[in-house]
């Protein structure tokens, strides 16, 4: 918990970290609350139809302790990997809490994987069980006998041959349950990378990840919670976003979470579910922000009341965060973290920590520099890597069967993070890219994120992605991979038009001399540009014109 502080500096000064010797995820996200207010409302589901479903603390602590002693009855044992692979809803987070419970480790998976990128996850973290729907069963089926350690296939709301009814597991009748009894250290969470510089890690969590997101979530949401509070992400739960940066630590704060079906990001929907379900804080990644800032007028056509948003998963920029912020109507508190070490910067409007285009400050109980390569702390205006100094409660135990990877990622006391970055004088740290994605061009280091976000402030870009492309005179010139808005015609003149935008307001040297009209861009489920692949395209073009 933040302290009760005034300003920045004392917050910093004054927090402690308190982790107890013995906690649980599970319980503190469903039993605590249920001891205290067991009416208390804990998730509200949003349906499109107007029929939207409440789920109290109290029976969400039933049900995901019966859930969790029938993983037991099933054979589940402490340790085992248990993959959850549903959508936003009850289902998941009785789901997760169970497993926690039990004493097993949750892999979250997003239902947008496809059968190759499921059966990696599977066969690595060797899941002992999945828990699906009807739409993620059809792919698990086929899997299942190229899965030998997969065992059950726990079923939601469906039918399927050698399964298990999910219902049936969170429903039965299970007296005498007790949850594990674990500590802050042990396994709990493993969340795969996103795979945007390589192949996907597992990167294993103890329970305490949850107590390291709390300070830093308060932080950017405002001193969380506030009466009338409720919470809401298009995110989806299986990526540490949504996870981590919505819903379990409003569960554990007793903030009602509203989820939201599974479909295409559709910014007059996100529009709907905030107006509809009174959604006051948000958790929103800045490719969804950029497509609502773009809707026209929606403080007239919509009445919402947002107190707080926060931002994170790419960098935002100060076009997006102003013209996010106009059309929300409150400041977007944009903030950073990894997979491995999440919100250890962060910005907080309610503190005066917010500068447009910088990430934030380091958040209550980190401590984060920019390190050149020798893991040495760099000046301000400096730079380098940026980098979070261990132990830290939030950061990752390590990855999956990877020691040599674990170790990789660290030089000294610093966690390495592959992110490129510079600190002003403030503290205030900018973005400036990963390490694979900064453009060396005649002689300059150009971050893609900066010309990213220069190019989505024209009105005629919805989104954008800027890579290297190798060049004999110039070592790599920028190009552009350019998504238009819906009705721009896109010619010679518009390509001459956006380098000219980037000219003037970044640098001559920043342009993209090369600009292509694509239909979309390759996203990771988390709503990341992975952008290797576009360089991976631009270095085969660039071989095919040499020859």
């Amino acid at each position: 918990m933040l302290p009760d502080r005034p300003t920045y500096d004392a917050l910093i000064r004054d927090f402690r970290w308190e982790i107890p010797a013995r906690f649980n995820i599970g319980t503190a996200v469903s039993d605590v609350w249920a001891a205290r207010e067991p009416d208390r409302i804990c998730l509200q589901h949003f349906d499109p139809q107007g029929a939207h479903r409440s789920l109290t603390f109290g029976a969400f602590a039933r049900s995901s302790s019966r859930f969790a002693a029938g993983l037991a009855a099933l054979g589940i044992q402490p340790g085992d990997r248990v993959a959850i692979l549903l959508p936003q809803g009850f289902e998941a987070a009785i789901a997760h809490a169970g497993i926690y419970k039990r004493g097993a480790i949750a892999v979250p998976l997003a239902l947008l994987f496809g059968v190759e990128a499921l059966e990696f996850r599977l066969r690595d973290a060797g899941v002992a069980a999945i828990i699906t729907n009807g739409f993620g069963y059809q792919r698990i089926a086929a899997l299942r006998a190229s899965l030998p350690k997969l065992r059950h296939v726990i079923l939601a709301g469906a039918t399927g041959e050698n399964t298990e009814a999910f219902e049936a597991l969170a429903e039965g009748a299970r007296e005498g349950f007790r949850a594990a009894d674990t500590g802050p250290d042990d396994p709990a969470l493993m969340i795969y990378t996103s795979g945007t510089t390589g192949p996907p890690k597992g990167a294993l969590h103890g329970h305490r990840v949850l107590l390291g997101h709390l300070p830093g979530f308060q932080f950017h949401h405002g001193g969380f919670p506030q009466p009338g509070d409720r919470m809401w992400t298009p995110a989806d739960w299986a990526w540490a976003g949504g996870l981590l940066n919505a819903l379990l630590p409003s569960l554990t704060f007793g903030v009602p979470v509203v989820s939201s079906p599974a479909q295409k990001f559709d910014p007059d929907m996100a529009f709907r579910i905030i107006e509809t379900m009174q959604v006051r804080n948000a958790f929103i990644p800045p490719t969804a922000l950029r497509l609502m800032a773009a809707v026209e007028d929606p403080k007239s056509r919509y009445a919402f009341d947002l107190r707080s948003v926060g931002a994170a998963g790419e960098a935002l920029g100060r076009e997006t965060y102003e013209q996010a912020s106009a059309a929300l109507g409150v400041p977007v508190n944009e903030f950073y973290g990894q997979t491995e070490c999440n919100i250890v910067l962060s910005s907080g409007s309610a503190w005066g920590v917010l500068k447009p285009g910088s990430m934030g400050k380091a958040a209550p109980g980190h401590q984060v520099a920019i390190i050149d390569h020798d893991g040495r702390p760099l000046g301000p205006g400096e730079p380098g890597q940026v980098a979070v100094r261990r132990p830290d409660p939030v950061m990752f135990l390590g990855y999956w069967k990877q020691e040599a990877a674990t170790a990789a990622k660290f030089i000294g006391e610093w966690m390495t993070t592959g992110d490129q970055g510079v600190m002003d004088e403030e503290g205030y740290v900018t973005f400036f890219g990963r390490d694979d994605d900064v453009i060396t061009s005649s002689g300059y280091r150009i971050g893609p994120s900066e010309v990213e976000d220069c190019l989505v402030g024209h009105e005629s870009v919805a989104m954008a992605a800027v890579v290297g492309k190798p060049d004999r005179l110039r070592t790599e010139i920028v190009k552009a991979y350019v998504v238009l808005v819906d009705g721009v015609v896109p010619d010679e003149a518009l390509k001459q038009e956006l380098a000219a935008h980037v000219k003037a307001r970044l640098s001559m040297h920043e342009y993209p001399r090369e600009i292509a009209f694509v239909d979309s861009l390759p996203l990771t489920t988390s709503g990341k540009i992975i952008r290797r692949l576009l360089r991976d395209e631009a270095r085969a073009e660039a071989l095919g014109e040499a020859r």
